[in-house]
């Protein structure tokens, strides 16, 4: 591993790591997904990441990560981000959950988020969602060998705001690796200033956090679960990459294929 702008650059054997860090990452996802219906806790949820986690044989890149206290961010409805996973948090039809969650595997780490819905969703909601991933794609397709990383941000604010929604400026994505953040920061909107050139052999986490309304956040008394200050909608997806000659590689893929959200209602999609 060598460093280019402050930024380590990956060998051939890491970048493999990665690949599977995030595939285990990736099936996690999937698996929880299955799992996510009304009536059921959050914490069934971390239950289930800690036992595939196991089956795995690696762990779970959160826990313990700065103090946080459980293996997935589990955010309901108005949370944005870093949400507690809860026995006594059940969720009800028409719930949108977030799930953020990673893996350590081989001095490697996997980082991925989808928001899901619970049995049937709002018209609104189903939008959000639906353009919170598009957006994420929208970034992908930025992130170029030779570009500077800030592009990413520029085009996710652009095609989100065009569509009524607002852009979380709180959080930012990063680069992930034998750390789980790294550099560079990946906003995902227009800082102002100029990034980090993206080279070859870079990986990031790219994750747009969406909102119904206002884009500013509140954290509560936990000092982790951030929440949308005017109480509405947000969603959240994201996936690692990784920058290579043919373009962006998205790392997060499981034995499923690449799992892209369907919207619910025909009006949301094009």
């Amino acid at each position: 591993m060598k460093k280019h702008q402050g930024v380590f650059i990956k060998n051939a054997r890491e970048l493999a790591n990665l690949r599977e860090a995030n595939r285990i990452t990736a099936n996690i996802l999937d698996a929880i997904g299955d799992e996510i219906c009304p009536g059921i806790p959050t914490m069934q949820l971390e239950d289930l990441a800690r036992r595939k986690c196991e089956e795995y044989h690696v762990r779970p890149a959160f826990l313990g990560y700065a103090g946080f206290p459980y293996a997935i961010c589990c955010s309901v409805n108005e949370v944005v981000v870093h949400g507690f996973p809860s026995s006594t948090r059940i969720l009800q039809k028409g719930d949108i959950v977030s799930v953020d969650f990673g893996v350590e595997y081989n001095g490697m780490v996997g980082d991925s988020a989808r928001t899901f819905p619970v049995g049937e969703i709002s018209e609104l909601a189903d939008r959000l969602l639906y353009i919170t991933e598009q957006s994420l794609y929208v970034g992908i397709n930025e992130a170029q060998a030779g570009r500077d990383v800030h592009n990413i941000g520029c085009a996710i604010q652009s095609f989100v705001e065009q569509r009524g929604f607002g852009v979380v400026r709180r959080f930012v994505g990063h680069g992930v690796g034998a750390n789980m953040h790294e550099k560079p920061e990946v906003p995902n909107f227009d800082p102002g200033t100029r990034g980090v050139v993206l080279q070859h052999g870079m990986a990031i986490a790219i994750e747009p956090m969406v909102t119904e309304g206002s884009y500013d956040v509140d954290i509560l008394p936990d000092k982790w679960t951030a929440v949308t200050r005017d109480r509405r909608l947000a969603a959240h997806f994201e996936h690692s990459i990784a920058i290579t000659a043919h373009g962006p590689e998205i790392l997060s893929v499981g034995d499923r294929g690449l799992v892209r959200y369907k919207p619910r209602y025909p009006e949301n999609q094009w």
